[in-house]
C-alpha cells in the first residue's frame, strides 16, 4: 500500500486504467496523489494526472462500522443535487470494485475556494464578512432543507419514518460497537433521549454533518458558499437533527475543536446563535421549540463518532495529526450535554 511518494489508501498504478476509463478528462497519463487535511472519517485525496485534478473519496482505512462510510451513498446524493441551488461538486464516477483500490471509492471535481478550519482562518475575516459568511451557511442549510427529494430521484434515498427513535437507537449501536471504556454518560444521554423523542416534521435531505468546515466558500467572497462537502452521514430524515448538529459545533467550543480547532465568536462578528435558529425558522417555516432535543441528540451522535476515530487511533489506522486529544474530548461532549440537559425546558431531557 502506497510508496515514499504515494499516501495509504490508493493504489495509483490500479486507478490509472480506471481513471483513463471512467473520469472525464483523464488520458493514460501516471496518477498522483496528496492527502487533502482536514478528514478525521473519510479519507479525501487530491489525485492529478499532470494535466488535470481531481478529488477522491474513500472509507477510513481501518474500522468500518456497518453502514457508515457509504460511498455509493454520498455519491448518490451529490448526483441528486447537481442540478439544484445547492452547491455542490460535480460527480465523475463511483466504484464499488475493491479491486481497484481496496474499498469503494467516488471520484469529484476539485472545487478551487477556501474552507475555514483554524483560528488563523477566522481571523481574516472582518465583522461584515464573519456576518455574511455566518448568514450564507443559514441559508445554505435551509436550501438543503427546501430540496424536493422525490424530483431529484432520490425518494428511496432513506425511511424517514420513525427517524429519530432510529437515531437514538442506531447511535447506541455504534457505541456498542466503537467503545473503547465504560462512559455513564452516554448511557445517561441514551435514555434521556428516548424519553423525549418529539414529534418530527416532515422529512426532509439531511446532510448529517452540517458545519463551517463542510463548506467552501468562494476565495475573496465568504459570503458566497461554493461547495458543501462531506455528505457521508446524509439521510431522508427530520431537518431539525442538522440544525441542531449546526447548532452544537456553533455555540460549543469543545465541539468546534472537533470540527474546526477554532472558535466561532459573534464578537468577531458572526451571527449569535439565537439570530442563526431565528433566520433558520424565517427561512424554512419550521418550528424549534423543541431544539434542546436536537442538540442533545448531536452532542450525542458527535461524541459515538469522536469514540469511533478514537478507536481508530489506538488501533493505528488513522492518518494525520491531532488525533492523540479525542479520547478526552468524548468524555467533554458528553457530559457538557448532560449538564445542558439539566437547564432544558424539557422535562424528559432533565432527567
Amino acid at each position: 500500500m502506497g510508496s515514499i511518494d504515494t499516501p495509504d489508501g490508493v493504489d495509483l498504478e490500479r486507478l490509472r486504467p480506471y481513471f483513463a476509463q471512467n473520469v472525464a478528462g483523464a488520458g493514460d497519463r501516471e496518477l498522483s496523489a496528496t492527502l487533502i487535511s482536514g478528514g478525521r472519517s473519510n479519507l479525501t485525496y487530491a489525485i492529478s494526472d499532470g494535466t488535470s485534478e481531481w478529488v477522491l473519496r474513500r472509507p477510513p482505512l481501518g474500522h468500518v462500522l456497518p453502514t457508515a462510510h457509504d460511498m455509493g451513498r454520498e455519491h448518490r446524493v451529490l448526483a441528486g443535487l447537481a442540478g439544484t441551488d445547492v452547491p455542490v461538486p460535480r460527480v465523475f464516477a463511483f466504484c464499488d470494485d475493491e479491486s481497484v483500490n481496496g474499498a469503494p471509492f467516488y471520484v469529484m471535481e476539485k472545487v478551487d475556494g477556501v474552507i475555514l478550519r483554524t483560528s488563523d482562518d477566522l481571523a481574516v475575516l472582518d465583522e461584515r464578512d464573519a456576518r455574511a459568511c455566518s448568514e450564507a451557511l443559514v441559508d445554505v442549510l435551509a436550501r438543503i432543507h427546501a430540496v424536493d427529494y422525490e424530483a431529484v430521484g432520490l425518494r428511496d434515498f432513506g425511511h424517514p419514518d420513525g427517524f429519530l427513535e432510529r437515531q437514538v437507537r442506531r447511535w447506541g449501536e455504534q457505541w456498542e460497537r466503537s467503545k473503547t471504556r465504560p462512559l455513564p454518560a452516554i448511557e445517561e444521554l441514551a435514555r434521556r433521549l428516548r424519553a423525549a423523542l418529539p414529534e418530527s416534521p416532515p422529512p426532509t435531505i439531511v446532510h448529517g454533518d452540517y458545519r463551517l468546515d463542510n463548506t467552501m466558500l468562494a476565495a475573496g467572497d465568504p459570503s458566497r458558499i461554493v461547495a458543501v462537502l462531506d455528505w457521508e452521514m446524509a439521510t431522508l430524515g427530520d431537518p431539525l437533527a442538522d440544525l441542531g448538529l449546526f447548532l452544537l459545533y456553533y455555540g460549543r467550543s469543545d465541539a468546534q475543536v472537533v470540527a474546526t480547532g477554532a472558535t466561532i465568536d459573534p464578537d468577531a462578528g458572526f451571527l449569535a446563535r439565537d439570530e442563526v435558529i431565528a433566520r433558520y425558522a424565517s427561512l424554512s417555516g419550521r418550528s424549534v421549540e423543541q431544539l434542546d432535543f436536537y442538540e442533545t441528540l448531536a452532542a450525542y451522535k458527535l461524541a459515538i463518532i469522536v469514540e469511533g476515530i478514537h478507536a481508530r487511533f489506538l488501533m493505528g489506522k488513522t492518518l494525520g495529526d491531532g488525533f492523540d486529544s479525542m479520547g478526552g474530548l468524548v468524555e467533554s461532549l458528553a457530559e457538557s450535554a448532560l449538564e445542558a440537559c439539566g437547564r432544558s425546558s424539557i422535562a424528559a431531557l432533565r432527567g
